[in-house]
């Protein structure tokens, strides 16, 4: 199981919480700490470099490491607060590092993009200060991804509204709880 940690906050991250619930009793966990890795942008220069070794089929560049962690992964599981309608830059960034065509898609004799990773599903957790409905541009980006690598199954656990003043915080995050242990039963 692959474990993509964008709670930028730390211990302090209640999207966190809802992670370690659901991660807890799996032995076999690869965690990517995103706030720890600091990963850069591609800019013109790295998209360069990576697009020769692509070209060339030279796959051993560690440029490519998390690529192949991603495309290798039998589950992944993504966990990421809900920040300006998705989530944070760094989840960004760090998908930009593992869209490698030839590691976790390619491209058909016939013009159609294939994915080529092994994950049966991705589980996205996160939590909001207010409300996603309508506005959940993440999961939508990561639903969109998930296609594009083959990943044939999305799923998502979210507690709303855990800033919002007169919510019982604590049963906003049970109810989140709920959904969570459903997901980690139909794994």
């Amino acid at each position: 199981m692959l474990f993509v940690n964008a709670c930028l906050r730390n211990e302090e991250s209640r999207t966190l919480g809802l992670c370690r619930e659901y991660l807890e009793g799996i032995d076999s966990v690869q965690e990517v700490n995103l706030g720890q890795m600091r990963l850069e942008p591609f800019y013109a220069e790295s998209v360069a470099y990576r697009a020769q070794l692509e070209a060339a089929g030279v796959f051993d560049d560690p440029v490519f490491d998390l690529a192949k962690q991603f495309a290798e992964a039998d589950e992944i599981v993504v966990g990421a607060p809900y920040w300006d309608l998705s989530f944070p830059a760094a989840l960004k960034v760090y998908l930009e590092h593992v869209s490698v065509c030839d590691i976790t898609f390619h491209y058909t004799d016939d013009a159609r993009c294939e994915g080529l990773c092994r994950a049966r599903h991705l589980t996205y957790l996160t939590t909001c200060g207010g409300s996603v409905a309508g506005a959940n541009l993440g999961y939508e980006y990561l639903c969109g991804i998930a296609r594009m690598f083959g990943i044939p199954e999305v799923r998502f656990a979210v507690a709303e509204n855990l800033d919002v003043r007169g919510i019982d915080v604590e049963a906003q995050l049970a109810e989140a709880r709920e959904k969570v242990a459903a997901l980690k039963a139909a794994r």
